[in-house]
């Protein structure tokens, strides 16, 4: 008998948590208004629970119920929408190239209301295993701590690879891999101990990438796709603030070069084109086929009284991997200045089709520009546009591919115009892009609502990069470093 009472009491109490069931709801006939916007949404089937919550006004349940054609729904009645990581990937997984639809009623003041259903849809493409980035306090700011961070895409665990704490008065920088594998890496260290990291396969070096015949230390990199090759700009730069509402930060070129370097003889490639006194050259990347190396140009201006004069091209020039040479011709492929406009972080689809870069008035720092957007160059067609389907009233600035061509990554300010967050969009392979989605993250409006960083330079990996930080401490503190040695070639 008393089993029996305390089954039921059991039974009572787990109705009482779990039994607050959606009844008569008054039908609403628009979507609800939910952080992050994911309504009509493109997906990977490998997403992490895309968490949300109802913003429009105070409430004291949510019941969410998530159908698709096949599999088993998943169906939330709680305070916070939190998506249990294995029935969310089960029914993703179950219903990939197709579409999900999401069911969301509101209870308040005791009585239920239900909104019109949205989709989210499920791509077939995979995307890589995660992301990394850096991320910083706002450039007008004194920072504490930042560092270089991995990002698990399929969980919402992120892990440092590299903070700034290791060593005092250390910055990381530029990172690179090579089309998302991380067994060719890059990653610049400024500071005391400054040096380039350099991984090639199972070998890592500790670089002094400043040489006699260079401005600085290189930066901004960009692996040839075969790894035996990766570009960098060599810049010397300043940093200027605003005295405008607006406008807040600018990173000027006082000088740059584009040049290429050969990790298996530690030999850096010069070529006169890519170094001209009266030109800035910076931002290079190479084409997929290896063949063609694409850079940012300016007409050099007087710094700072025309800096807002200085207006970026998106321009190439050959060269042959074969014998590391260049070819004599340069080619501007967007004459941005005509367009009284400036080209930055130039990024080819390793597909071969595009090239994606940021548009702003003038300048290459235009993670501080209100006005730089999305623009795509079709290499097939010559067509120019703006990406309109990912663009917002804000910044848009640093962007990267995927492995297969099919999803992009992007920093944008259109949140509170202070900090830049990662959106991802998906594209087809007719060009066809879909809506952008913030990173999901476990309590997305409370982890966006206390971030004090800004994410920057995303670049998509493979798998989980492995880099042992106490050997990284050891090495840059041991001022050890390989000198590298340049020569100027043409073809």
């Amino acid at each position: 008998m008393r089993k029996l009472i305390l089954l039921y009491s059991i039974c009572i109490a787990l109705f009482t948590a779990c039994g607050d069931s959606v009844v008569s709801p008054e039908q609403i006939e628009k979507y609800p208004s939910i952080y992050p916007d994911y309504i009509g949404v493109t997906v990977p089937a490998t997403i992490a629970p895309m968490n949300f919550s109802y913003t429009d006004t105070s409430y004291e349940r949510i019941d969410v119920i998530v159908k698709g054609h096949q599999g088993k729904e998943v169906h939330i009645n709680a305070k916070h929408v939190n998506f249990p990581e294995k029935e969310w990937k089960q029914l993703l997984n179950s219903n990939q190239g197709d579409s999900l639809l999401f069911t969301v009623s509101i209870k308040q003041k005791g009585k239920w209301s239900t909104y019109k259903p949205f989709p989210m849809y499920i791509s077939p493409h995979p995307i890589d295993y995660g992301l990394v980035y850096r991320k910083i306090a706002p450039g007008y700011e004194v920072y504490s701590r930042m560092g270089i961070y991995e990002r698990d895409l399929s969980s919402h665990k992120e892990r440092p690879l590299v903070e700034n704490t290791l060593i005092k008065g250390m910055c990381v920088n530029c990172h690179a891999f090579n089309r998302t594998d991380p067994s060719h890496f890059s990653l610049h260290i400024r500071g005391t101990h400054g040096a380039t990291f350099m991984r090639t396969g199972n070998k890592d070096e500790y670089l002094n990438t400043k040489t006699d015949q260079t401005i600085a230390a290189c930066v901004y990199p960009y692996w040839h796709p075969g790894g035996e090759y990766i570009a960098y700009s060599t810049n010397n730069t300043r940093q200027s603030f605003h005295t405008v509402k607006d406008e807040r930060v600018e990173v000027l070129d006082l000088e740059s070069d584009v040049v290429v370097y050969h990790p298996a003889d530690h030999h850096l490639l010069l070529c006169d084109s890519l170094q001209k006194k009266d030109r800035f050259e910076t931002f290079p990347a190479f084409s997929p086929d290896g063949r063609t190396l694409y850079f940012c140009s300016a007409e050099a201006k007087k710094i700072p009284e025309e800096y807002k004069e200085i207006r970026y091209n998106l321009c190439s020039i050959d060269f042959d991997p074969s014998t590391g040479t260049f070819g004599s011709r340069i080619d501007t492929l967007v004459n941005a200045e005509a367009l009284g406009k400036s080209v930055s972080f130039p990024r080819p689809s390793y597909d071969g089709k595009y090239i994606m870069f940021t548009l702003s008035d003038y300048g290459n720092f235009s993670i501080w520009h209100k006005e730089a957007d999305l623009w795509l160059l079709d290499l097939t067609s010559g067509d120019l546009r703006k990406l309109s389907e990912v663009n917002s009233d804000d910044t848009e600035s640093f962007h990267n591919w995927s492995s297969n061509s099919r999803w992009f990554v992007f920093s944008s300010r259109r949140g509170d115009g202070l900090y830049t967050r990662l959106y991802l969009a998906s594209m087809e392979e007719n060009g066809k892009i879909s809506k952008p989605f913030l990173l999901p993250q476990e309590d997305p409006e409370t982890y966006y609502d206390r971030s004090v960083y800004s994410y920057n330079v995303p670049d998509f990996t493979s798998e989980p990069i492995k880099i042992d930080t106490k050997v990284l401490s050891r090495k840059l503190t041991s001022s050890q470093r390989i000198s590298i040695h340049a020569t100027s070639v043409e073809e």
